[in-house]
């Protein structure tokens, strides 16, 4: 089973303390851009892979979409989305997105947000995605960048406040253990090009990709973003299923 890193009370105590957990999505820097990505949802049907509170599964519904299933594998996650949502056409249920299984041609759009590098085995699930997709379904998607998954260590160089990150193993693919907001936190790393070459594989095409990073006006507005600047945060990819 994908680590419930989530379903452990000091992490899930320290992420529902985060921005983005408290304002949902006008709280992510990057939701204007993956927004931009997605289809038309009037009536659409919606898959929330890695639902979370449900930030998105809500907002979707108020897009158009006619029915939503929002899939999770931490109970934390989905008593907190449930809690939040009075709406009969959204739908939540547990899942392990490790071995998940969806009906053939049953989805319009699949969504994933800063979920898919905690997955072992990504190709089976992509897999399935696609699967679960009707002809010209969409897949939206962010990840956490690979050079975030790739273990770096900061060094200070040049003008005094100015870091670099030199990589470790970028092509070395796998599981990286990390320390963010607990110790032991499993993220799986791959490079940009396997991310690409597995949905073309499946028979995506692949529209966008985009490799963010905050902007001027985002460092004027949070200024501890400043290092952020100099390597991209998020991965944001839109594919079609032929």
């Amino acid at each position: 089973m994908t680590q419930n890193i989530y379903d452990t009370e000091g992490f899930f105590a320290g992420y529902s303390r985060l921005p983005r957990s408290q304002g949902g999505l006008d709280a992510m820097p990057e939701w204007p851009n993956l927004r931009a990505m997605l289809p038309d949802l009037a009536g659409s049907r919606v898959v929330d892979l890695g639902c979370g509170f449900g930030w998105f599964s809500r907002w979707a519904r108020e897009a158009g979409a006619a029915r939503v299933l929002g899939l999770d594998v931490s109970q934390n996650m989905l008593a907190r989305a449930r809690a939040e949502t009075a709406d009969t056409a959204i739908a939540y249920e547990r899942a392990d997105l490790d071995r998940l299984d969806l009906p053939a041609a049953s989805f319009d759009l699949a969504y994933s947000a800063l979920t898919l590098h905690y997955l072992e085995h990504l190709d089976a699930m992509l897999a399935t995605v696609h699967r679960a997709l009707v002809p010209g379904g969409s897949l939206v998607f962010s990840a956490e960048h690979p050079i975030y998954t790739a273990p770096s260590t900061p060094h200070w160089v040049g003008e005094p406040g100015h870091r670099t990150w030199p990589l470790d193993d970028y092509l070395k693919e796998g599981p990286r253990s990390t320390d963010w907001l607990a110790k032991g936190v499993i993220k799986q790393h791959r490079t940009v090009a396997t991310y690409l070459n597995l949905l073309i594989g499946l028979g995506f095409a692949i529209r966008c990709v985009e490799e963010w990073g905050p902007t001027a006006e985002h460092v004027a507005e949070h200024p501890e973003w400043a290092d952020e600047v100099h390597r991209p945060a998020f991965l944001l990819v839109s594919a079609l299923r032929s």
